[in-house]
């Protein structure tokens, strides 16, 4: 089954190679292939790690371009940092047959490798004194989707290099791939075209700025005074990673002819290291990368408050932060809803409900997501509450996106606390940290 994913030479001279075997072999072929091969390597997970160090979580392995050869981006993800190398193909399929050694004390136990049409996992376990492997191969549901998508963004590339030819059907987006930082986050390989295992993020970076698009235009931010005024859009970006969207938010504020003064901060050191040292690489003025926490990062001015992925409380913070600083825009995509799940005590007919813990877990992120939300419309924001991606691409896909309302009506904000006292008290709960951090401030 599957069998075109091994080559025909391959096949009439092995010795009944085991799983751990067959794995291997699969990922060589769809690695050495290149982009350019029927079905290649877009992502590679290796999971379950044992040994140390203890806080390492998963590596994840994607193919890019450096100047001109193929390579593999290897990402260490630790608890709190990543660590990035890049390796040739041959020295990357060494390093993954080590790791997924079971008398390595340091490697790890199961690994997911998505091809362009095929999803194949592996795993090792101990049975009996000894290991024993399971390898599986199946088609990939949304293959065809993700192909059209790579397909999209390719004629896109090229009708943006031959812009006379035709045939090209360009696809719209709001950012230009070309830009060289893109090169530099892994995002595009030299020749300024789209690293197909790029395409879902691709998508969600832009996804992302229309939003930001929309809300601009809707807020005092786009108002036609402001933008003749010249005065500049300031952007903080909290937990900014690798620097994705910040360096998408300058690019789109400067390809409208306004000024952008973003910054990106991050707690990851090593992380800060790379995007500032792209930002000054390729002169992009007004963006910047901090080391900071967003619990005590005070800008000295903000319009616009992005926090993606911040984990539990942190969320909570970052609103606060951008309520204290009269944000016109507030963005969050909510991580890890731990503050509520202990505190949730439904009445009656929900308990036996939420009895399940998966339920429970749900039920804890509705609620606290909607708390956030009233307590920012109570505050003078229109608030939305939406899925600003698809489940496929991630499934952090949650946005709470506010835009500050011109007039603050005093008698709205109190019939708004009243419902967020009734929705406390018919769950149990007695503290939610953005209500107590408003509540501080009197």
């Amino acid at each position: 089954m599957f069998t075109n994913l091994i080559p025909a030479a391959d096949t009439a001279t092995a010795s009944a190679p085991d799983d751990r075997a067959r794995f291997l072999r699969l990922l060589e072929t769809a690695t050495l292939g290149g982009a350019t091969a029927a079905d290649p390597l877009q992502r590679l997970i290796l999971s379950q790690h044992h040994g140390e160090p203890a806080d390492l979580d998963r590596v994840i392995v994607r193919p890019l371009m450096l100047r001109g050869e193929a390579a593999l981006q290897f990402v260490w993800r630790h608890t709190t940092r990543d660590i990035t190398k890049n390796l040739t193909p041959a020295e990357g399929l060494a390093l993954v047959a080590s790791l997924l050694d079971p008398q390595d004390a340091a490697g790890f136990a199961h690994a997911h490798l998505d091809t362009r049409r095929h999803e194949i996992q592996f795993g090792a376990r101990r049975k009996g004194g000894g290991w024993k492997f399971r390898l599986q191969v199946g088609k990939r549901k949304v293959a065809d989707a993700q192909a059209a998508a790579v397909d999209d963004d390719a004629a896109e590339s090229a009708s943006a290099a031959t812009p006379g030819d035709g045939h090209n059907r360009s696809k719209h987006r709001l950012l230009d791939i070309a830009q060289p930082a893109w090169v530099d986050l892994g995002l595009a390989s030299a020749d300024a075209r789209l690293v197909p295992s790029m395409a879902r993020k691709w998508k969600q970076i832009n996804r992302f700025t229309e939003i930001l698009a929309d809300a601009l235009g809707r807020s005092a931010l786009g108002a036609p005074q402001r933008v003749a005024s010249g005065e500049p859009v300031r952007v903080i970006d909290f937990g900014c990673g690798k620097g994705y969207l910040t360096f998408a938010m300058h690019q789109w504020l400067v390809a409208q002819g306004r000024r952008a003064e973003v910054t990106g901060v991050e707690l990851r050191q090593e992380l800060v290291t790379l995007c500032e040292a792209s930002a000054r690489r390729h002169a992009c003025d007004g963006l910047r990368f901090d080391a900071g926490d967003v619990r005590d990062y005070t800008p000295p001015q903000l319009d616009v408050m992005v926090a993606l992925h911040a984990c539990d409380i942190a969320t909570d913070h970052a609103i606060d932060l951008g309520l204290r600083a009269g944000a016109s825009i507030i963005m969050c995509s909510p991580c890890c809803h731990k503050e509520l799940r202990g505190q949730l005590q439904p009445p009656g007919p929900l308990r036996a409900l939420l009895r399940h813990g998966v339920h429970l877990g749900l039920e804890a992120e509705m609620v606290t997501d909607s708390l956030r939300a009233l307590l920012l419309d109570a505050a003078g924001y229109d608030t939305q509450v939406f899925e600003f991606v698809s489940l496929e691409h991630t499934n952090k896909n949650k946005m709470i996106l506010a835009v500050k309302r011109a007039r603050h009506d005093a008698t709205h904000a109190d019939k708004i606390r009243s419902q967020i006292a009734e929705i406390k008290a018919f769950y149990g709960i007695r503290e939610q940290c953005l209500e107590r951090l408003v509540g501080e401030r009197g």
